[in-house]
């Protein structure tokens, strides 16, 4: 049976004045650096359900919902729903919780922002997965997104919604129905008198008019911590040079990659979990 966590909040800044940020907590009092789960574009930090449970058998591990997703706020000006406010929000959560170091697992959209942060003077990333995302992303895959990017469907059951999801999620790879449950069940919400999605759909105005950058390689270069890269095998997002240069420029990332699986891995499957379980505790020794 799977445990609850905690929901917490951050107060942000912004250029606008302030907002909230949700952040769902696991394991804490466990020692050492916490592990911070970022999700992808759409999603929300419940995500992470499946391998924060796993990690926080021995990690504190905190899985925030960005601005605009989940619990969070929703902001009146949807500039804000890029990737430097996320790394200010995520600075701010990194200084609540007190600690110099954090292990970071990124994915999609979580990794862009990780990466930036990695690369950074004086980040407090001790560790970095980068999921199915690189610093080079292929244009077929940013059209894709930007296709279903900031759908508002309405839905007159959760059971509607969350096969209309599993239809969109096709890519994701295979998942039993348990599995994909716990992907739907923070996803599809009800809203007012039928059931909707779990975002402000004001996300897609920045991302289409200035989607993000494709070529990152700079900030990639400037990285030192140990990375580990993620790929689903047959992913539309990170190209197979692209993940091969990955893992001998910069950080020179270690590189595991998932067959049957698309943009990207959920960290659900025990394979998943447990490659990223023994990068993290390597990291930890």
């Amino acid at each position: 049976m799977m445990n609850e966590p905690r929901l917490r909040y951050v107060t942000c800044p912004d250029p606008r004045g302030l907002h909230r940020m949700a952040y769902w907590e696991w394991g804490a009092g466990n020692e050492g650096p916490p592990v911070v789960c970022v999700h992808g574009l759409t999603r929300n930090g419940r995500d992470f359900d499946a391998i924060a449970q796993r990690l926080a058998q021995r990690f504190h591990v905190v899985c925030p919902d960005m601005i605009g997703r989940g619990r969070s706020d929703r902001v009146a000006d949807p500039a804000l729903y890029v990737v430097p406010q996320y790394i200010s929000d995520c600075v701010t959560l990194v200084a609540r919780l007190d600690t110099d170091k954090v292990h970071w697992v990124g994915t999609s959209m979580g990794g862009l922002i990780g990466m930036s942060m990695a690369a950074l003077p004086g980040n407090a990333i001790a560790s970095l997965v980068l999921n199915d995302i690189g610093p080079a992303i292929d244009p077929e895959g940013l059209a894709r997104i930007a296709d279903y990017v900031g759908q508002d469907p309405r839905f007159e059951s959760f059971e509607e919604g969350e096969r209309a999801l599993r239809a969109l999620m096709v890519d994701f790879g295979p998942h039993t129905d348990e599995q994909f449950r716990l992907l739907s069940r923070h996803f599809v919400v009800r809203r007012g008198d039928d059931w909707g999605y779990h975002y402000d759909p004001a996300i897609a105005i920045p991302f289409r008019s200035a989607p993000p950058a494709t070529d990152l390689w700079p900030f990639y270069d400037a990285i030192s911590a140990p990375t580990l890269l993620l790929r689903g095998a047959q992913s539309d997002v990170l190209a197979e040079d692209v993940a091969a240069q990955m893992q001998s420029r910069g950080p020179a990332a270690q590189r595991v990659d998932f067959e049957g699986v698309g943009h990207a891995p959920t960290l659900i499957a025990d394979d998943q979990i447990e490659t990223v379980e023994r990068f993290l505790l390597e990291q930890s020794q």
